[in-house]
């Protein structure tokens, strides 16, 4: 079988993989790389073609049309590529400074909470001495 043939594949599966490779098209990718795709999310999806062999029967997943429902549309193909690379640039800087202040703030929590603890034991315990004296 020569790459590329898709003799192994379903009859659902070829509608699917040109359903997807539509989608793609709409959104102004170029027809090659919207099929390149189409038969990517096919693969991935479903393990690859499933007319034979040991593959054939298992269950499939529909999380990378998810991703592409939610990721894609009219907003997202409408920016340019520049515009889409530095939000993503942007975003990455933000996950970046998040995640190292989360980490901070974990290695200093334990301190902070054992001082305070000891500080308001003090403040009471001088506050009822202040009483019984008075």
């Amino acid at each position: 079988m020569p790459q590329g043939d898709k003799s192994a594949y379903t009859n659902r599966q070829k509608r699917k993989a040109e359903h997807i490779e539509e989608g793609y098209e709409k959104r102004g990718v170029s027809s090659r790389e919207a099929a390149r795709r189409a038969w990517a999310t096919v693969n991935k999806e479903e393990g690859g073609g499933k007319k034979s062999g040991s593959g054939r029967g298992k269950k499939s997943t529909k999380s990378s049309s998810r991703k592409g429902g939610r990721k894609g549309g009219k907003a997202a193909a409408s920016r340019s590529k520049s515009s889409r690379s530095a939000a993503a640039r942007k975003g990455a800087a933000t996950r970046r400074r998040n995640k190292s202040n989360s980490t901070r703030k974990r290695a200093t929590a334990g301190r902070s909470r054992k001082s305070t603890r000891s500080r308001s034991r003090k403040s009471t315990s001088t506050r009822s001495r202040k009483r019984t004296s008075r």
